[in-house]
């Protein structure tokens, strides 16, 4: 007889699409992931949500959300009467697919909504919470987005159970399709963990989660193996990555748990697919248990079984008072999973029935929740957490608020909602700048042209400053003027030895002229272009220079690039092309197609190549790099893994070098469809102006004020 196990279950749903030309070419690049949230998918293009939501009646909405959380429904029914507990879950669950290494993931699109996401193991039957919430989303219409819900309504139910709370930000736009470009990890199959290097802290960048499919980590220990010493390392690694320390870890396990239960009632083997793969029928739905009932005492999700807490529907201490009050003993659940009970539970530790019976059942913990007492700095932040209750209490709500709202990026970018007004290190926080006039900036100008730097160095200088930036979590970019400071400064990539001496010019430039080392660096490559191209550079002004102390370094490192393709740059051979990298950058910067193919011609035109390579016109910003990219004059070879020569035909000399970023743009035929645009004789008026749209919106891109 097989052993009954956790229900995590794969699409039954293969669709029927005739051979594609990823199955004849399957090494063909594909550029699909800059044209992710068309507004062809968008119904309602012409809303402006962040205008909408300051219409909200906040308190009105969140009684409303109270009154829903005690409204329990037959077809799934609350447990202890109150889904505050499920809401936490699906919020937590919302945000903590955020992951340092690339700020994709998190709470901040609502993408929750689609798949991946709402057919992963460790969502299930987070659909019916949805479901639950369409009523309130329903009545509250275009002044709220399910991007803000799926926040706000954990939130609530955390304040409803007597929680601490520093309150809610409102402003997240929904998309409107999957984010089926988000590399998720490589397996093939729910739970598989082909992630790792040698050791469990060799996990794959950018990934965050310990196995495909789950949020953080298997709550039974890793691949299933109930050993707590062992799980600490896992659960140390992807908080870690998801930007927690262990004090923040530590706050957010023991106060999440402090409410709900874990649903393992019955045999895994009677829980029927994920939404994805579920029959039309099932309207959406998904997991569709025949374990009995199906739902409330008989509900069956993780596989695991039974309350933390004595009150699971109260904030108190309970759940870090019985994880040390007793010894704990490991065994198999209903549903076949490994998780802990308490040996010797006292009759005043037991739990009531979730239904309301009378009945009492033994609290439990996970594995996860064991490596807390395990580990030993777990172990000493717990007993501190225990002596000092208000202490733990202000440290989840501190967590839970950075957890919620990292991907958000400064508070610039917050719109409106019932937050406390605390500025944290994680925000990136940087002063307002100065404003300059139109005199002011002609003289600024008139300074940078005599400064005696090349359009290179000022061009170069502005990118790499700029193009730190990612809209995955609203991070990096030339507000606050970082790559003056560590670790930026001293990035292979932004030339370090030259960057000084350019940065030496800016700051006195900027204390002559009363203004920002930011504002220079951003005028300064506006002037190299117009230098280059003849053509006027509208720039705004106002942005701020950062301070040390403000700034994560640690944090801030992650935004390294490895490669910078817009710069032809490098560290190392990596297992993905070079142009697979530059398409990456370019999605996190957000740019279409056509914007990264104008901004890579551009940059070469003006001599930005870090290696040199791709460098073959005269310096000028017009659309003879195209031209010359796509002449049948030269022959082209390859001389190492990214390195490529040319041959002039007729003489067999050699007359330029260039790597794969340069020659993607005329091998791949969607990049060298837009590019023959810009090399048309007619267009190269038209190719000057969209590389200048282009750098603005890099330059502007972190420059939320100015929406």
């Amino acid at each position: 007889m097989n052993e009954s196990k956790c229900p995590f279950h794969g699409s039954t749903t293969t669709p029927n699409l005739g051979t594609q030309n990823k199955d004849w070419w399957p090494n063909q690049l594909n550029i699909d992931i800059l044209r992710q949230h068309s507004d062809r998918s968008n119904p309602q293009p012409e809303l402006n949500y962040k205008e909408e939501v300051k219409k909200l009646d906040l308190e009105a909405l969140k009684e409303d959300i109270k009154v829903m959380l005690k409204d329990s429904k037959d077809w799934w029914p609350a447990d202890y009467g109150h889904y505050g507990p499920f809401f936490i879950r699906m919020t937590w669950h919302a945000a903590g697919t955020y992951r340092t290494g690339d700020g994709r993931g998190g709470a901040a699109t609502g993408a929750q909504r689609f798949a991946p996401l709402n057919s992963w193991p460790d969502n299930g039957n987070l659909d019916k919470a949805r479901r639950l919430l369409w009523p309130i989303k329903e009545k509250y219409g275009n002044k709220l987005s399910w991007a803000d819900l799926l926040v706000l309504v954990g939130n609530v139910a955390i304040e409803d159970m007597g929680g601490p709370n520093h309150g809610t930000v409102m402003g997240r736009e929904d998309i409107w399709q999957p984010e089926k470009d988000i590399y998720w990890g490589a397996e093939d199959e729910w739970l598989g963990d082909k992630r790792y290097g040698d050791t469990r802290q060799s996990l794959e960048n950018p990934l965050a989660a310990v196995q495909m499919g789950l949020i953080y980590v298997n709550p039974e220990g890793p691949n299933g193996n109930p050993d707590p010493a062992l799980s600490a390392q896992d659960v140390r690694e992807t908080f870690k990555r998801m930007a927690m320390n262990d004090e923040e870890t530590v706050a957010l396990t023991a106060g999440g748990h402090t409410f709900g239960k874990a649903h393992g009632a019955g045999d895994a083997a009677l829980v029927g697919v994920e939404p994805e793969g579920a029959p039309m029928e099932q309207m959406g739905l998904g997991w569709k248990s025949t374990h009995a009932s199906g739902v409330g005492v008989d509900t069956i999700t993780s596989g695991i079984e039974g309350p933390w807490t004595t009150n699971p529907i109260q904030w108190d201490m309970g759940y870090l008072e019985l994880l040390f009050k007793y010894e704990w003993e490991c065994k198999k659940s209903p549903a076949g999973a490994w998780q802990w009970h308490p040996i010797d539970c006292a009759e005043e530790d037991l739990v009531p029935q979730v239904d309301g019976s009378g009945e009492k059942v033994l609290p439990m913990m996970t594995t996860a929740d064991m490596s807390l007492k395990v580990d030993p700095h777990y172990k000493d932040i717990c007993i501190g957490f225990l002596a000092n209750p208000e202490e733990f209490g202000e440290t989840f709500a501190r967590a839970w608020f950075k957890l919620l709202h990292r991907d958000m990026g400064p508070k610039t970018n917050y719109v409106t909602g019932d937050y406390k007004d605390v500025e944290y290190i994680w925000q990136d926080p940087t002063p307002a700048g100065k404003i300059l006039t139109s005199s002011e900036e002609q003289n600024l100008r008139e300074a940078l042209s005599k400064s005696g730097l090349s359009v290179q160095e000022m061009v170069n200088t502005a990118w790499a400053s700029s193009s730190s930036f990612r809209s995955s979590d609203n991070r990096g970019g030339a507000n606050g003027g970082r790559i003056r400071l560590a670790p930026q400064k001293d990035w292979e990539v932004n030339k370090p030895e030259e960057l000084a001496k350019v940065l030496a010019v800016y700051e006195q430039i900027a204390a002559e002229h009363s203004t920002s080392v930011a504002d220079v660096i951003v005028v300064a490559g506006a002037v190299g272009i117009e230098k280059a191209s003849g053509q006027k550079v509208a720039v705004s002004t106002g942005r701020g220079d950062a301070t040390q102390e403000s700034t994560d370094v640690d944090s801030f490192d992650l935004l390294k690039p490895k490669a910078c393709g817009f710069r032809n740059y490098s560290e190392k051979e990596f297992a993905v092309s070079p142009e697979e990298i530059l398409l990456d950058k370019a999605q996190l910067l957000g740019l279409t197609p056509a914007e990264m193919t104008v901004l890579v011609g551009g940059m070469r035109a003006m001599g930005v190549s870090y290696t040199g390579e791709g460098v073959w016109t005269d310096g000028q910003l017009n659309n003879s790099w195209f031209k010359t990219l796509l002449s049948m004059d030269v022959e082209w070879s390859s001389t190492g893994y990214n390195s490529y020569v040319a041959k002039d035909r007729s003489t067999n000399e050699e007359v330029r070098t260039a790597t794969r970023i340069d020659l993607v743009f005329s091998s791949n035929s969607v990049l060298r469809a837009i590019a023959e645009v810009y090399a048309q004789d007619d267009n190269n008026d038209k190719f000057i102006s969209d590389f200048i749209k282009a750098w603005n919106k890099i330059m502007n891109a972190d420059r939320f004020d100015l929406d």
